[in-house]
Parts: C-alpha cells; structure tokens; sequence
C-alpha cells in the first residue's frame, strides 16, 4: 500500500514500526560508507601490476627513444596519445594527456580563460560578468569550480535525454554572459543518464549570443559500462565540427576508476586551434608532465583492446554491488511510493530522488544510525536542492556485505522520513 493512501492511523502505526528497525540499526554502532564514487580495494588490485611496469632506468625509454626520466614532451607521450586517443574518439592531435586529474584540468582551464580569454578573440572571462549552465542534478565538485570562480550559477533540469535543450537553446542565444555548460554526456552523475543523439547535436549547434561559449564535456565514465548492451555517445567533437563550431568544446576523461586514483593519468581533447592554444599556455606553466606514469600505463594495457577488458573485471566487482542496492529499493521502497530511481546502465552512482522535502532528513538519520551519505543539496549549485529530494547513492566502496546493510539503514531512513512528513502534513 503507497504511504499517500494511508490514513494517520495507519501511517502512525507504519511509522512506528519502522522506528523500531530504525532504533535495532543505531544500537548496533554501524561505520558505513556510501558517500562518495570510490573504487574499492578489490579493483584497485585489479592495477598491482602497474606498480612494476616501470622496474628500471631501461624501462624509462619512450617508442621514439625519449628517455622519461628526464624533462620534455609537454603534451604526452606519443605511444600514450595513441593508447587513450579512442576513450575519447579524437586523434592523438586532438588530444593532451596531462597529470593524474581531470578535474585538475578543468579548474586549471577554467582558470586560464578567466585570466587570459578563451583565444576566440573576447575578453578575459575575469573582465566580464560570467553565467555558468548546471545541469542538475549533477557533480558537486563541478559546481564548485565555477562558485569558487564568482560564476552565476544556472540549473538546467535533467531528463532521460540530458539537458533541458529547449531551455539550454532559448538562454544562451538570449544571454552573452552565459559563458559555458558542465556536461557529464555518458553515465552522467549521479542520473546514470547519456546524453541523446537529438541533445549532443542541439549543443553542438545551437546559436549563442556569447562568442566564446565552452562546453565542458566530462567524460569520466565513457568506458564505465554495466551492461552487455552499453551506452552509446555521438562524439561532440565531430558535431561541432560538422555545425560550424569547431572549437566550442573541450572533452575530458582518465583512469581515476580505471586504474588507481592519484595515480592515473587524466587528458583533455579539443580542437586542433583549441589544442595548440591550451600548449601555448601551458608551456608557461610546465615543462611536461609525468612520463614514467604515462609509460607505466602504456605497458601495463598494451592496447586499447586490453584496456577494455580490465574494464570488463572492474564490471564484474561493481555490478553485483548495484544490484544489492537496486533490490534493496525495489523491494522496500517501490510498493510503498515514496521514491523514484532510474537503474543506470553504467557509471559509479544510483540517483534516487525521494518525496519533496526529505532528502536533509534521510541523510541525517543515516548519520545518525552510522551510514555516511553523500550531503542532501550536493548535487545542485551551493549545495541548494529546490526540492530537498535528491540524493546521490555510491555503492562501490563498500565491501557487499557492508552494502547490504547500509542499504538496508537507507530504506529503513527513507520509510521514517517519509512517514514523518506525511503526518506533519
């Protein structure tokens, strides 16, 4: 029976019982984690042998006889270019495999165009008044990047396309302030959604008032599949180029989650122009980035076919894991109405969106029965949900039999604050 359909008795009693289960789970003094799209120690030991790829000064020697102890080769090694160019669908000119985090690039370059411009012609960004499109509900530390930056924030809802392109279309030809998008286009997070055909050729397209706006097109679950019938993406790039905009996006991946966080390597792709102009920057800044983790990388995969395979291992470590969570929802959490949550098809998250006003409240009695979550309102601009209804679910730190049971403590909170509003109404 759906808690709406309830009268206050039933619901009284209803909440009552869940109470009890609720109160059995903080006597037990739980430590658990869902908080944040870790990989667990079980697939970062699919990557020991990466630690010894790299054994001695002989190991050090690039294809084109570059030794990688010393400085040189700013935009990456040829060998690796050529290795991560397809996660991304570009070719080696197109691309710039730089240090251990995409993010790191994105803050980076964001930086540059506040400072220096974009090198379409226009001002600095720091020099004009800058609106920033947010997709929500979507990535946190995004978001913070263009706060920290003194952006204006802008929520662009979500649906099982991608972005409000109708809106998305009508602001940024109406507006020259609104400088660039935030996009995660496959396995976004934490909706699991990919992007349309329909939507990547609409933000390749459309026309916008700003001159130098950017779609930031973070990739960083291109290769992420949980399926045997995964996901599919037009490449941007080759939309833009076909659309008359050839230089309107910078694409973004790494091996964060493929091999070891902090220590993979992140790239970012563009243009040829966009490419050379991102150079000439960044040979003021460093001489080159780390080329014995490059090469650590290449020898260790090989190929891009291998590097698919130990995608196909992390697969198999993660997956059950979603299932206990998705079960866990279905069961508990689906005959009752209080919740909705799309089960993605790859990616490191689950979005489940509960009844108006009561995400705070169930992150809160998670804490409070020892099941740390991912912040209410995180996956939106300043950390403010409209509807305090979104909560992103991270399933693949925690060991299974530890996920059962937080999963557990998370229906048991969404039945609690359920009730509680319903019969405060």
């Amino acid at each position: 029976m759906k808690l709406t359909e309830m009268s206050a008795e039933e619901l009284a009693a209803f909440k009552a019982e869940v109470q009890k289960g609720y109160d059995d789970f903080k006597a037990q003094g739980l430590s658990l984690n869902m908080a944040r799209g870790k990989p667990s120690a079980e697939q970062l030991d699919l990557t020991e042998g990466l630690l010894t790829a790299v054994k001695s000064s002989e190991d050090c020697f690039a294809e084109d006889g570059t030794d990688c102890r010393n400085y040189g080769g700013l935009d990456g090694l040829p060998e690796a270019k050529a290795l991560f160019a397809p996660m991304l669908g570009v070719t080696p000119d197109e691309l710039i495999i730089c240090g251990n985090s995409s993010l790191n690039i994105m803050y980076d370059t964001i930086a540059k165009f506040m400072l220096f411009g974009t090198g379409d012609g226009e001002k600095p960004w720091k020099d004009t008044k800058v609106k920033w499109l947010c997709p929500v509900p979507g990535y946190d530390r995004h978001f913070l990047i263009t706060e920290k930056m003194g952006f204006e924030l802008v929520n662009i809802p979500m649906d099982k396309n991608g972005p409000d392109m109708d809106m998305v279309e009508k602001l940024v030809a109406e507006d020259d302030t609104i400088k660039g998008i935030w996009c995660v286009p496959m396995y976004a997070n934490p909706t699991g959604t990919t992007y349309s055909d329909e939507v990547v050729k609409r933000l390749a397209a459309m026309k916008t008032k700003a001159k130098d706006f950017k779609i930031f097109w973070d990739n960083a679950y291109c290769i992420h599949h949980l399926s045997d019938t995964p996901d599919t993406l037009l490449n941007i790039l080759d939309e833009c180029e076909k659309a008359g905009n050839p230089d309107r996006v910078y694409m973004l991946a790494s091996t964060s989650k493929v091999t070891f966080p902090g220590a993979g390597v992140a790239m970012i792709a563009s243009s040829e122009k966009n490419i050379k102009y991102l150079k000439s920057m960044m040979t003021v800044q460093t001489i080159g980035y780390d080329k014995i983790n490059q090469l650590r990388h290449v020898k260790f995969f090989g190929t891009y076919e291998n590097l698919m395979e130990h995608m196909k291992k992390h697969r198999a470590i993660i997956e059950p894991k979603f299932k206990i969570v998705l079960d866990t929802l279905e069961k508990e959490i689906a005959p009752l109405g209080i919740g909705s949550w799309e089960k993605p098809n790859g990616g490191y998250f689950i979005s489940f969106n509960a009844l108006n006003g009561c995400a705070k409240r169930i992150c809160q009695l998670c804490k409070e029965a020892g099941v740390v979550l991912t912040g209410a309102g995180a996956t939106y601009p300043y950390g403010k949900d409209p509807d305090d209804s979104n909560i992103r679910i991270a399933p693949t730190f925690p060991p299974e039999n530890e996920l059962k049971i937080a999963a557990d403590v998370f229906a048991t909170a969404v039945k609690l604050a359920s009730a509680e509003k319903l019969l405060a109404e």
